[in-house]
């Protein structure tokens, strides 16, 4: 038991079951909103617009001090309440699937909008914090892979379950999996360790500070501001979600039902490949972390500006009122679904290097928390913003044009960022030097006693 104690109490091990949670919960939800309108018809799009205006609103509301609350509460607590909201949001789909009660989703993004600013704090502090420095990169990019692996999963239930569905809408039966799913993914929050019970494999320990009072932590959360990174971050936390209004609405307006399931299933796979690409570089000892950070800043401005010519260029060919949906055997398919599928690559890539980035600026849990808030909070405030304007019913062209725009701002501050990465924070961590020391073998006998 010993041995296996010691592979369960690691890292890898507590960060990769953290990916099956959100695997179970958020992923599926975006297996759900990637297939655009939630799944639903094309026509009740304003709905679940509304619905994800509202989530994210007060996703970025709950995210300023979701770091706070999690330090507060502990992980494995906000792990557990944050992931309830995601089956319940699934439900409110099913019922206005059956019945068409349209308060019910909208309350119900409201309530999971808090729920997972929770959820994402707590996350955001495990997968950051709790690998060694050397393997930041690679650990967002193992969590990034079993994340989406929920959007695939959910893609092909949705899929599976809709082959012979021609209609704008998926079957009922499809919810109900989903709901399932999303309750296991709870109660897989309640195997995981507390942070104090992770062992890295040079035999340090994850940096836990000691719980501080509310007004202590709400000074801190507020104090993120005063680090100008985070601020000058700003426009990059905005763009990362901002696309989903627009790439969701091309999904649901352009392509039937059972295409948007297979388009879904493709674009969740490439962001595993585009978040293993990143991370595999941003951990590689052959050059100092300040250089992997620049270099993989300019490659990644380059690629998605190409990208994001190609999509204004197709998005120029049609607009709102589309009205031929297309089909995987359509010859007009191919060339689409490509920029698709390279649409959730970039996303990975440029989401994992925005973790990474945050990792190298510290080791500490409870800054990383607050951090990861931060990060989710803005994040969600650009799509809250995203979903509106696409409620708003503005052109495509504009809402695919202000998406590009926003990433080519956010690149040059990037760069400030990633020029002023330092080649290690262990130094400067004085709670590490405490907390962080290696254990003596008494210490690990009594730990596994206690367990």
């Amino acid at each position: 038991m010993g041995r296996l104690y010691d592979i369960y109490s690691s890292p890898l091990s507590q960060v990769s079951l953290l990916g099956f949670v959100c695997l179970c919960c958020p992923g599926m939800f975006n297996a759900l909103s990637g297939l655009g309108a939630g799944g639903l018809m094309a026509s009740d799009i304003t709905l679940t617009n509304t619905a994800n205006s509202v989530l994210y609103a007060l996703f970025a509301v709950v995210g300023f001090v979701g770091g706070s609350v999690t330090n507060k509460l502990g992980l494995r607590p906000t792990l557990t309440i944050g992931s309830a909201g995601y089956a319940l949001y699934a439900s409110s789909l099913w019922v206005y699937d059956t019945k068409q009660v349209s308060g019910y989703v909208i309350a119900s993004g409201a309530i999971l909008g808090c729920c997972a600013g929770l959820l994402w704090a707590a996350q955001g502090a495990v997968m950051m914090s709790y690998p060694e420095e050397k393997n930041k990169g690679k650990y967002v990019a193992v969590f990034w892979g079993l994340f989406n692996i929920g959007g695939i999963l959910g893609s092909v239930i949705t899929l599976g379950m809709n082959l012979e569905n021609r209609g704008g809408s998926v079957n009922t039966g499809t919810y109900v999996a989903f709901v399932v799913i999303m309750i296991i993914g709870i109660f897989l929050t309640l195997t995981m360790l507390p942070p104090s019970k992770v062992i890295r494999g040079d035999g340090t320990r994850v940096v836990v500070a000691k719980a501080t009072h509310w007004s202590d932590e709400l000074k801190g959360a507020l104090n993120v501001w005063k680090e100008w990174r985070m601020v000058a971050l700003i426009p990059a936390f905005l763009a990362s979600n901002w696309f989903y209004a627009y790439q969701f609405h091309v999904n649901a307006l352009y392509f039937d039902a059972v295409t948007r399931a297979l388009n879904s299933t493709m674009y969740w796979t490439f962001q595993i490949i585009g978040s293993l690409l990143v991370g595999l570089f941003l951990d590689y000892q052959g050059l100092s972390r300040r250089a992997r950070g620049l270099i993989c800043g300019g490659v990644l401005f380059l690629i998605m500006m190409g990208v994001w010519a190609g999509g204004f260029a197709f998005q120029l060919t049609f607009d709102r009122d589309y009205a031929d949906p297309v089909n995987w055997t359509s010859s007009s398919f191919g060339g689409p679904f490509a920029l698709y599928l390279i649409y959730g690559m970039t996303d990975a890539m440029y989401q994992s290097y925005m973790y990474w980035l945050m990792g190298a600026m510290s080791n500490d849990t409870s800054l990383l928390a607050r951090y990861a808030g931060f990060y989710k909070a803005m994040q969600s405030a650009g799509s809250a913003i995203s979903f509106g304007i696409d409620s708003a019913g503005v052109p495509l062209r504009w809402a695919c044009l202000i998406s590009w725009l926003l990433l080519f701002i956010s690149f040059p501050l990037i760069v400030m960022v990633a020029n002023q990465i330092k080649q290690t924070n262990i130094e400067e961590d004085d709670s590490a030097a405490v907390e962080d020391r290696p254990y003596d073998e008494s210490e690990k006998i009594q730990e596994k006693a206690t367990a």
